[in-house]
């Protein structure tokens, strides 16, 4: 008992002694100049003095703010600031109006991709910053022809594409122009003289577009144009592969662009999982093609040797009852000679 107590005292003694050395906080108190502008603020405001619980913060924020769409004095709101109420298609009506272009159902393998594809393309040219250069262009077409070069039926295929831009409110012989005279320029064109243009030297159409994107603090990045820029280097004999790409892609973006290159060469990486895919797919595909066109050769060759089979029967029926018929024509014939031969015999009589 004895020896509780002493602990129990030593235990006291320790927290007492902890005590004395933590340190002490002062007391908050308010300056008189502080009480006065609370006050003054509260009277300024027109939020009623209710409890915390009542006070509605997303209004008091707002209206401490006071924020007004484009009104900041800032380059970007002074730069987009005409666009202030303007409407916006939404993904359903660009989807309806595709469905409606159209006019047949898409492939049940096709579905899901298609709809991804109207309603990805579809945020990025609603966007404000975004503006369609011949890169961008040569971009969705790589990724269209990607997409539905396995198609069952290719003139639907050629539908889904014009359905796709009319959707988009875009015209797609100018897309289609725009990257043909790209391609055209990157023909025959080495690697030094593509990042050359690049970098905005020169008056080509890759030089006049490189030197627009560098001009513009504000340009928009989307996967297409990290695609386009991919169709370029499969033009021009860079490897297809995404280790070779990747740092083709960070010079191109970084250092002749001036841009970040991150979410390119991540875009790449995704291209190149897709294609792994659907040249996967496309395999498999052709195996099956393969075995059908086995299977129906295998059924016509059997109907072949049925026919044939029945053929012969038909002509050694054909034979037998010929066979028949002249026996029985000869039998008759017989029969007959000897009916004369017996009636000369009884006339002679």
């Amino acid at each position: 008992m004895k020896i509780y107590n002493k602990a129990a005292l030593v235990i006291i003694g320790m927290a007492a002694s902890t005590t004395a050395f933590a340190p002490t906080l002062p007391a908050l108190r308010l300056s008189s100049t502080a009480v006065f502008a609370e006050e003054e603020a509260k009277a300024k405001s027109s939020i009623p003095d209710l409890p915390r619980k009542d006070i509605d913060y997303r209004e008091v924020m707002m209206k401490a703010i006071d924020y007004q769409p484009g009104a900041a004095d800032t380059a970007f709101a002074k730069k987009y600031r005409g666009l202030v109420g303007a409407e916006v298609k939404t993904v359903g009506e660009a989807f309806a109006e595709f469905t409606d272009a159209l006019g047949f159902s898409v492939n049940a393998l096709y579905k899901s991709m298609v709809t991804d594809l109207v309603g990805t393309t579809h945020l990025i040219v609603v966007n404000a910053r975004f503006e369609r250069d011949p890169v961008w262009s040569l971009g969705i077409l790589t990724s269209l022809d990607l997409l539905l070069k396995n198609y069952p039926e290719q003139e639907i295929a050629a539908k889904i594409v014009t359905s796709l831009f009319t959707s988009m409110d875009m015209d797609e012989a100018q897309i289609k122009a725009d990257a043909k005279e790209l391609t055209d320029w990157v023909q025959g064109k080495t690697k030094e003289e593509v990042e050359a243009a690049l970098a905005g030297e020169g008056d080509s159409i890759l030089a006049t577009t490189a030197n627009k994107i560098k001009g513009e603090e504000f340009w928009m990045y989307s996967r297409y144009f990290g695609l386009g820029l991919l169709k370029m280097m499969d033009i021009v004999g860079i490897e297809q592969d995404k280790d070779e790409v990747y740092p083709v892609i960070e010079l191109w973006m970084k250092d002749k662009l001036g841009k970040s290159y991150i979410t390119a060469c991540s875009d790449s990486d995704m291209y190149f999982r897709i294609k792994g895919k659907l040249e996967m797919m496309e395999t498999m595909m052709k195996e099956i093609e393969i075995r059908e066109k086995k299977r129906m050769a295998e059924r016509f060759e059997e109907k072949a040797e049925i026919a044939l089979r029945q053929a012969e029967r038909e002509e050694e029926f054909n034979k037998v009852a010929a066979d028949e018929a002249e026996e029985k024509k000869k039998a008759e014939a017989e029969k007959k000679e000897k009916i004369e031969a017996d009636e000369k015999t009884n006339s002679f009589q």
